[in-house]
């Protein structure tokens, strides 16, 4: 009866352990694909997502912001953080083993290199809550699923905000079509690409 019940409770786990792969493998894809990107056509896609950004609403009436700053080819939105500095709360995301704490930007002097070598601001730890997230991701799908680099820091920290904004943004071919989900995914108010607004 025991290895009944146990043979039971693993076909209980096969939908999970079968999304789980394919989210293994088309992280690795996407990363190769990142890997890929130039220079060149990483700047051009940036900025495109920047200008749609700025002509959004969720943005323009914003007050507190949290932007992210970008590692492996992300979309680049470093132009955002001295440009709305003075006239907005910006805030970057700081890493710890399973947690993010925010801390607010004040300028390319007060950073310094954090965990993972990402740069982090050398400000207090922020109370509040954003107005707005900026999220970063491996891919996102038009029903505003987000898959992320597997470690969950994202989800975790967006479970814990109360009525948050939510924009993902990421470079057309990370655009896919009914991406693998899971229950402790979370999905976003809208996506932002270089050529495309996709919302709720």
């Amino acid at each position: 009866m025991l290895f009944e019940s146990q043979i039971l409770d693993f076909k209980c786990l096969l939908p999970w352990v079968r999304t789980e792969q394919k989210k293994k493998a088309l992280r690795e894809l996407l990363r190769q694909k990142l890997r890929m990107v130039t220079e060149e056509d990483r700047k051009e896609w940036s900025d495109a997502v920047i200008s749609r950004l700025e002509e959004s609403q969720s943005f323009r009436h914003a007050h507190v912001v949290m932007l992210y700053y970008p590692v492996h080819n992300e979309v680049d939105l470093r132009g955002l953080l001295d440009k709305y500095k003075d006239e907005k709360i910006i805030l970057l995301p700081v890493t710890h083993r399973d947690s993010i704490e925010l801390r607010q930007y004040v300028g390319k002097d007060n950073m310094k290199t954090g965990h993972f070598g990402i740069p982090v601001p050398q400000t207090g730890t922020y109370r509040g809550e954003p107005d707005l997230v900026i999220v970063p991701g491996l891919a996102f799908d038009k029903d505003l699923v987000r898959m992320g680099r597997g470690k969950g820091y994202y989800d975790r920290f967006l479970r814990k905000l109360g009525k948050v904004t939510k924009i993902g943004v990421c470079y057309d071919f990370q655009m896919k079509d009914n991406l693998p989900w899971s229950w402790h995914d979370v999905r976003m108010d809208k996506v932002i690409t270089p050529t495309a607004v996709y919302e709720r």
